[in-house]
């Protein structure tokens, strides 16, 4: 070899390897858009019973790639740390601070331990804070006495949460808790030997069993063993001293509460057999009712398992399903049975009924109401007060109902019947009050004929929070209060059994989100906390709602963002619209209004936001409803109606002279990136897309998926027209596609972008598949969320924001 061609050689070699590494590795942003990432978070909140203190709790910055890289297993659709018996990737606070509701007073938490903080609450009484520490020694319960600052461990015992869940529970009397406690050490967990491997064997019953597509489910007997393990723990009650007192014996406990009167205790526990085909959600679940001692009162329920529930969103199993106490009387259950083999489409008058039992549950259950559609759920208010509602998926209707829980005969009142699509009907939530026990119940007056309302207020110009009055015996609403432009603000606690002082939080477009209280009566306004503005680079930022209808009559709408400084004089931008479609049965709610225009401009590094600072004007929360038209089911036309949509937002952004025909993308996220797939295959409106964490080939859900119940072999049209994996040959724009390598989400497999990237390479396409390691349906890595950033912004200046524009023409 010359000593030229050896030259050449290593030149070739050398430029090779720069390539590659250019293309390789985490990436960072400009600096405007990784500051983002590294933004102040707004601190969580919660509240004494009393009402006299408020705990505000400091949420970290985001995780490292190095948190999520931690050993997990993934069984039964659950993700657990095995060294903690813990789910894994939680999510913690770093501080907490208490202000005074009536005063000046603010105590920093001081000497709390190393590790995330969570699970935090008030006891019952308001005179202790009790808190979960997770750290690598696993989670152990603390406390903090308020009156005399004062924190300390609780028990050095950890605890079990390996199958989620609430970790632990105060006892009524504010004396100590109940929880779950690990049983067993890490190092203690079972090993897989090579004489234990063997053939996994499936066999069909010849029943039915059309189950939707789910991820990390148990494969093997390995699995089996290693799940029992994780599971189980055991119940016990601590007290405040650290006492401890053992109840009943070990088990897989899914789940534990306390009667009102504090008597007994509601204990689950799943069972095997194990299924294969479904999570741990839908495994044998027994149910029974126990003394606070641990001794067996009665069994309530024996679930089987769901592998054969029908077909169907409101399909349910079989038997007593959603047992739990009644928060308004000392120690009753209640739960519901299907009385249609937990399937929809069978034609029955009730669908099901709702059973109470009342201690000491020697008696039989009596029937409570039964109800003509599927249950949904019963807020108690006292023994003669109670509201309960049902609903339907077919045509997305849900109903509620006033009546009395001792008296059956009593005629039910109707409170609302609606699609639960249908923003503009909402009545609001109820104001709650804490009752005898401590528990929450709908606050009653005027002889159980009024109650107070709060809500989003949702209208065609947009949300306008309030506070209502209800009397149920007129059916008439006053208004006791309602947000004022140019302000967005929702009531978050009422404070006085009068309902004319309350907190709530506030912001306008410019002023970021605080909490204030309020006093209607004196009509005075006091801030309460004074959060700083979270991204202060982006201040000036233009916001504007705009309206527009689709051409066959469906309204829509969606936010308009500008650059701040941008005059129309500067000439049409590059835009990036952000989108989500969904279902709907009824064109009128279809294109309802779902935010406020005063609401606080907030950039964060998740949505279309940062880019902004790129440039360009984004078009958020774009309208692209999907509705079945009379008989017509939403996906029958999803195609049509998908590109209908986008063309009307095109022409309304064009129109208004903000926006660039030429230099369109579009981009979403899960069904957002199905969304994108199918817009670059089936129209020319856009330059490019940023397609994230999607699905494209619907026939890998052959069950179901989003809002279709049809199975892949009842509605094979509709699966491989929506199907953009199907069309394919079609996109010849570029396509931009991240996706969590370790996606658990059911329909979104990281096969799918993998599936779909081959498919367009293989056609010649211009697409680039950005897998992240360790992440799953959405980025928490720092590290993944700047690299994220960094790809949207390169793709979108590449092929977007330098693409041949009319404005550049002329």
């Amino acid at each position: 070899m010359t000593e030229l061609k050896r030259l050449l050689l290593i030149l070739i070699t050398v430029f090779i390897s720069q390539s590659v590494f250019a293309d390789s590795g985490f990436k960072v942003p400009p600096k405007q858009l990784a500051d983002l990432v590294d933004a102040p978070r707004q601190p969580g909140v919660t509240i004494s019973p009393d009402k006299k203190w408020v705990a505000l709790l400091a949420r970290p910055g985001a995780k490292s790639i190095e948190e999520l890289a931690q050993e997990e297993v993934k069984l039964a659709g659950l993700r657990i740390n095995t060294s903690i018996f813990a789910p894994s990737r939680s999510s913690g606070y770093t501080g907490i601070t208490l202000k005074e509701v009536n005063g000046d007073k603010q105590i920093t938490v001081k000497n709390l331990p190393a590790g995330k903080i969570m699970s935090v609450s008030f006891s019952p009484n308001s005179e202790y804070l009790a808190f979960i520490v997770e750290n690598k020694q696993g989670l152990t319960l603390w406390s903090y006495n308020l009156k005399k600052n004062k924190t300390k461990q609780v028990s050095k015992k950890t605890i079990n949460a390996s199958l989620g869940g609430t970790k632990y529970r105060w006892k009524r009397d504010s004396t100590g808790f109940y929880t779950r406690l690990t049983v067993a050490k890490a190092s203690e967990k079972p090993q897989m030997s090579l004489a234990a491997i063997e053939p996994v064997i499936q066999v069909t019953s010849g029943k039915k069993a059309a189950v939707r597509t789910y991820s990390n489910l148990l494969k093997t007997p390995y699995d089996e063993a290693l799940l029992e393990f994780l599971a189980n723990s055991q119940l016990a009650e601590i007290k405040l001293s650290g006492k401890i007192t053992t109840l009943g014996k070990v088990a897989m406990y899914k789940g534990f509460s306390i009667s009102p009167d504090g008597k007994y205790l509601l204990v689950s526990q799943i069972k095997k057999p194990f299924s294969y085909l479904v999570p741990a959600s839908r495994f044998p679940l027994e149910t029974q009712v126990w003394t606070t001692k641990g001794k067996l009162v009665t069994q309530v329920a024996d679930l089987a398992s769901g592998e054969n529930i029908p077909k169907g969103f409101d399909s349910v199993r079989e038997g007593r399903r959603n047992v739990s106490w009644r928060s308004d009387v000392a120690s009753t259950l209640v739960w519901a049975e299907a009385q249609d083999g937990g399937n929809m489409n069978v034609d029955v008058g009730y669908h099901d009924h709702v059973y109470t039992w009342a201690s000491p549950f020697t008696g039989d259950p009596e029937l409570l109401q039964k109800v003509e559609r599927r249950f949904s759920n019963i807020t108690w208010g006292n023994n003669t007060f109670a509201t309960i509602s049902d609903w339907r998926f077919s045509d997305r209707q849900f109903r509620e109902w006033k009546f009395n829980p001792s008296d059956s005969k009593d005629q039910k009142v109707l409170f609302q019947e609606r699609s639960y699509n249908d923003r503009y009907s909402d009545p609001g939530s109820f104001v709650m009050q804490r009752n005898q026990f401590g528990l929450n119940v709908i606050k009653t007056f005027n002889n159980n004929n009024s109650v107070y309302l709060t809500g989003n207020g949702a209208s065609s110009q947009g949300n306008i929070p309030f506070l209502n009055q209800f009397d149920f015996s007129t059916k008439k609403v006053t208004n006791l209060w309602q947000s004022q432009a140019p302000y967005y603000e929702r009531v978050v606690l009422v404070l006085n059994d009068q309902a004319d002082k309350v907190m709530t939080l506030r912001e306008s477009t410019t002023e970021q989100p605080n909490f204030f209280v309020r006093d209607l009566s004196k009509n005075t306004l006091t801030q309460f906390t004074d959060f700083p503005h979270p991204t202060p680079a982006f201040v000036g930022i233009s916001k504007e709602k705009l309206t527009y209808t689709r051409n066959d009559g469906v309204e829509l709408s969606g936010t308009l963002y500008l650059p701040a400084g941008y005059d129309k004089s500067q000439g049409p931008l590059p835009t990036l619209i952000w989108a989500y479609p969904r279902e709907y049965k009824d064109k009128a709610v279809a294109g309802q209004v779902s935010d406020s225009p005063y609401e606080f401009v907030r950039v964060s590094y998740w949505g279309p936001m940062p880019h902004l600072a790129q440039g360009f004007a984004v078009f958020s929360g774009a309208k692209m409803p999907i509705v079945g038209f009379d008989d017509a089911l939403p996906n029958d036309t999803f195609r049509e109606q998908l590109v209908a949509s986008a063309q009307a937002a095109v022409d309304v952004l064009v129109e208004k002279g903000v926006t660039d025909k030429n230099r369109i993308a579009i981009a979403g996220h899960s069904y957002g990136a199905f969304m994108v797939a199918n817009l670059l295959a089936h129209s020319d409106l856009f330059k490019a897309g940023i397609a994230r964490s999607g699905a494209y080939n619907r026939t890998l859900t052959p069950f179901g998926f989003q809002g279709e119940e049809r199975s892949f072999w009842e509605g094979q049209q509709a699966y491989a027209s929506m199907s953009p994996f199907f069309h394919a040959e079609k996109i010849n724009e570029p396509m931009l596609m991240i996706h969590g390598k370790e996606d658990p989400n059911s329909g979104t497999f990281p096969m799918q972008s993998e599936r779909m990237f081959a498919a367009l390479k293989g056609l010649g396409g211009n697409a680039r598949l950005v897998m992240l390691p360790h992440e799953q349906h959405g980025y928490r890595a720092r590290e993944s969320l700047l690299h994220m950033l960094w790809e949207q912004h390169q793709w979108l200046e590449k092929y977007v924001a330098t693409a041949d524009s009319d404005a550049k023409k002329h």
